[in-house]
């Protein structure tokens, strides 16, 4: 049996409201009223494409045995890298093994089930046994653009295998037309758009039944069949309509999102897919579709093995973890929209050494450190000499993951002197359980709510951006954990 064996997702923590966007650019823009509902979400200044894809596999391997992934493929139309495998820094990051096969899948917004179909192909045929899948989008609009509403960031991952499979695989149908409905050229920063009626009438309304319909005749099933039918569109009341034409009940159709998050790319299908299968039941069938320039159509049937995965934090848990702004001009600048002065202290040199990267690898991007063989001492980094003074073995250091190693703050301070694109530039040391303290910049909350003894978790981020030589270097970064009646308290509410 061939399928899904465990998911995961992530959606960046903060929310744009979109009246707020309305309420700065309505004087320009009266027209985006009609989808200021809701709100969107909004990569931190340390997010991109790739930090998200991390955080999203990192939570589809939790309690699975990632030494057994032997392919991981990455898909996305924002990479960070045009010339440099995306998908190797992700494996670098999760710390998988080295003789696997990675692949980046781009070019389109139905990559993410493109590379599904690929995932699931290769271990049907046996040449891989376990392949991470991941998608992810952050996708960039210019201000007062109605696709500034509609879109969101976010990522998804999935596990296939054949073994303790929990959505099992039953076939795929796909179409391919080179239906231009936007493009964005290879020097370009932003897509072209074509005008909307277009998309939904030649786009959404005939590709997504042609496949659809496709593979329900290929398996020999019909919509009443259906558990749940999944599928992208950026328009609600187009989205409703193509189920019905489809034969759907509204019970059928999952939620385009558009009101919690947004249209997330080429991660949105697989994202919409993780929401379900949070909530489906064994003998559920799920058909998912993924549209561009075409449409991939996949049909899953739910195993009793749902019921025994390990618990995530999936979508649900990423959609909850929220804290929402009303700070359009935030958004603008973490995007790299506008451009304030940051004065002479941001003109330090960014260049990275290469070799030094290479040599220190597992050490920054996968935050692999020591651990003593002779006293069990953790530290970071790994040195010849275990730190604890009643040891001090040589040469003794086996190595050590810390990224899922529960921490807590020792120290911290807010400087306002520092540069940061959200000053203050918060940062601090924090001490794992069971041994080894690291000096960190925090992320993802507020000076004011950072305090001694509070629990962090560590998130793979972007630590600078080299924009004169278009290179972008990654480090980890804590995240301070508001106690849940506290962080109801403050209302989640940021600015």
């Amino acid at each position: 049996m061939t399928g899904i064996t465990a998911y995961g997702a992530y959606i960046p923590r903060l929310r744009l409201s979109r009246l707020a966007i309305y309420q700065a650019m309505g004087w320009f823009a009266p027209a985006l009223i009609m989808v200021a509902q809701g709100e969107r979400s909004m990569c931190n200044f340390d997010e991109d494409s790739l930090t998200m894809a991390v955080a999203a596999a990192r939570d589809c391997l939790t309690g699975m045995d990632k030494r057994a992934v032997d392919a991981a493929y990455l898909c996305s139309t924002t990479l960070p890298f045009a010339d440099r495998q995306n998908a190797g820094v992700m494996t670098t990051a999760l710390n998988l093994r080295d003789d696997i096969l990675t692949a980046d899948i781009t070019s389109s917004q139905r990559a993410g089930t493109t590379g599904l179909i690929a995932a699931l192909d290769a271990v049907r045929a046996g040449s891989r046994k376990q392949v991470l899948l991941t998608a992810t989008d952050k996708r960039l609009t210019k201000p007062a653009y109605f696709y500034e509403m509609w879109f969101g960031d976010g990522a998804a991952s999935l596990l296939v295998g054949d073994e303790d499979v929990i959505a099992e695989f039953l076939g795929s149908y796909s179409v391919t037309h080179d239906f231009v409905d936007h493009y964005r050229g290879a020097d370009r920063h932003y897509d072209y758009m074509w005008e909307e009626r277009w998309v939904r009438e030649e786009g959404y309304a005939k590709f997504i039944p042609q496949a659809v319909q496709g593979l329900l005749k290929k398996l020999d099933l019909t919509m009443k069949d259906v558990g749940k039918l999944v599928f992208p569109c950026l328009f609600k009341a187009e989205h409703r309509t193509i189920a019905k034409g489809l034969g759907a009940s509204p019970g059928q159709l999952m939620d385009n999102m558009h009101d919690v998050c947004g249209e997330t790319g080429a991660a949105h299908p697989l994202l919409m897919l993780t929401a379900v299968l949070e909530a489906a039941k064994p003998g559920d069938l799920v058909v998912v579709a993924g549209f561009g320039q075409g449409c991939d159509a996949l049909a899953f049937r739910v195993t009793e093995n749902i019921t025994k995965l390990p618990p995530r934090r999936g979508f649900q848990g990423a959609l909850a973890d929220k804290r929402t702004t009303d700070n359009y001009m935030k958004f603008l600048k973490f995007r790299d929209l506008i451009q304030p002065e940051m004065g002479i202290r941001a003109e330090a040199p960014t260049q990275t050494a290469m070799t030094a990267l290479w040599r220190n690898r597992r050490m920054l991007t996968g935050l692999v450190g020591g651990k003593c063989r002779s006293c069990g001492t953790p530290q970071f980094p790994k040195q010849d000499y275990c730190v604890n003074p009643a040891c001090c073995a040589h040469q003794s250091q086996d190595d050590y993951e810390f990224a899922d190693v529960p921490a807590q703050i020792l120290s911290f301070t807010g400087d306002l002197l520092a540069v940061s694109v959200d000053p203050p530039a918060v940062y601090g040391t924090v001490q794992f359980t069971g041994g080894g303290r690291f000096l960190a910049d925090f992320t993802d909350c507020d000076a004011q709510e950072v305090r001694v003894g509070l629990p962090v978790k560590m998130a793979f981020r972007r630590r600078f951006t080299d924009s004169e030589r278009g290179f972008a270097g990654y480090f980890w970064k804590a995240i301070p954990q508001q106690p849940a009646s506290e962080e109801a308290a403050a209302g989640k509410e940021v600015k």
